[in-house]
């Protein structure tokens, strides 16, 4: 924050900048950039807290890598920038000689909120930090606290794999690929089959990746700006738990279907939650039930959306199939298959060896009846062998009824509108 000075810190420890030279817009010894000889001139009115003025002089480097002293109400007006030793103005030269003052301070900090036992940190924007200061600083902290994790917010795909080597972060968000490829699937703006890319084109590092379909910065799945309703979410959220042995994130609310569509303040009605204003929800109010944390408020629709999110995420974890197991995509074997539409619905494998689960989804708006082909090269990777037929027996679903197909006779299955199954397969 443009004004954060702290109220705890420890003794000894100097505050961020308290040795900066502002006479210079750059010093490798600096924590901030300065903008010499000018005032900040924020481009809105500034309400007066007790009578008192915030004043900026020399004008700090926005957030944003804004570098004006007039930020707009767009730029990140609340922040500044810190100086981890790159010289911006002048090509981005980097003064890593000798180990900048911000990155000790920011060790430090992380290894102050380490000693709390939490368990990792989600770095905002990563890449707007050196990877040199990654590189230099994860070892550190993890050679005292080996557990922790460090996940990444990274919007290039390019960069990925230089962000996990080295043993520098645990997982990167997996944004710009199988989330945004199953919204546009969910929203029908483009095949189910697309899905198959995105899991190839980071195939090698997939198990490093956090699937999710919710987070602060994007829309709810409920809100008007994506699927109007969250019991058009399960499709996506099978795919993206349960496609590999990868971490899943659920956002707070998600599994009630919140909106996200109150108008808070700043952020206003945008389908998303608390982007950057603090605000509580009427669905996590109501599960909150005055500190009960049960279900009396919730309708009907909300307990039958929490119970498949419970129910799926137990899976993930029971289930030694999708918990450990290998990916076999099930698109190839079902292209040409006229009873399987490939543009809404997706087939996978999960398993081990000794357990096999089969996961259907359908992201179309109706109901539909699908034969899913599941050729002997499938059976061969598991190592299952062909005794000649098998049972699929639903686990997401109330039914007890099996399914018995062979590879010669391909399971006929009936697929929920937006919805999935998983079935456990087992030799007959």
């Amino acid at each position: 924050a443009r004004n954060y000075k702290s109220i705890n810190r420890p003794e000894g420890v100097d505050e961020f900048g308290c040795n900066d030279d502002t006479s210079v817009a750059f010093s490798p010894g600096n924590n901030f950039y300065y903008l010499p000889g000018e005032e900040l001139e924020i481009q809105f009115p500034v309400k007066k807290m007790a009578d008192v003025t915030y004043r900026e002089s020399p004008a700090k480097v926005t957030g944003n890598d804004c570098f004006t002293n007039k930020p707009t109400p767009y730029d990140w007006y609340e922040t500044v920038k810190l100086n981890y030793g790159i010289d911006i103005q002048n090509g981005y030269i980097k003064h890593f000689s000798k180990i900048p003052d911000t990155w000790n301070k920011m060790r430090d900090v992380l290894i102050y909120w380490s000693k709390k036992n939490i368990d990792g940190f989600r770095v905002d924007m990563a890449e707007m930090v050196p990877l040199e200061f990654w590189r230099w600083v994860i070892p550190q902290v993890k050679k005292e606290f080996p557990k922790i994790l460090f996940l990444a917010e990274i919007y290039n795909p390019d960069a990925y794999r230089l962000f996990l080597a080295h043993d520098n972060f645990d997982y990167l968000y997996d944004k710009v690929g199988l989330y945004d490829v199953l919204r546009d699937v969910a929203c029908g703006y483009r095949p189910s089959s697309d899905i198959t890319f995105a899991l190839n084109n980071v195939g090698d590092i997939q198990h490093k990746m956090l699937n999710f379909i919710e987070n602060h910065d994007e829309q709810r799945v409920a809100s008007d700006y994506f699927l109007k309703d969250g019991k058009h979410g399960p499709a996506a959220m099978i795919v993206t738990a349960c496609v590999n042995v990868n971490p899943v994130m659920i956002y707070f609310g998600q599994e009630l279907g919140e909106r996200g569509m109150d108008e808070e303040g700043f952020s206003g009605k945008n389908g998303r939650t608390s982007i950057f204003d603090y605000w509580s929800l009427d669905t996590v109010r109501r599960w909150n039930n005055n500190g009960k944390w049960d279900d009396t408020l919730l309708t009907g629709e909300e307990r039958a959306l929490q119970k498949f999110y419970a129910k799926l995420l137990t899976l993930c974890n029971r289930e030694r199939a999708l918990s450990e197991g290998l990916f076999y995509d099930l698109m190839p074997a079902n292209y040409d298959n006229f009873e399987f539409d490939s543009t809404k619905q997706f087939a996978f494998l999960r398993g081990t060896g000794d357990e096999l689960i089969l996961a259907v989804v359908n992201f179309d708006n109706k109901e539909v009846d699908v034969v899913v082909n599941i050729p002997t090269h499938a059976m061969d990777f598991f190592g299952i062998p062909d005794n000649g037929s098998f049972n699929a027996f639903p686990l997401l679903s109330d039914s007890k009824f099996n399914t018995v197909f062979s590879i010669d006779s391909p399971i006929r299955i009936k697929v929920g509108a937006t919805s999935g199954e998983l079935y456990k397969i087992s030799s007959c």
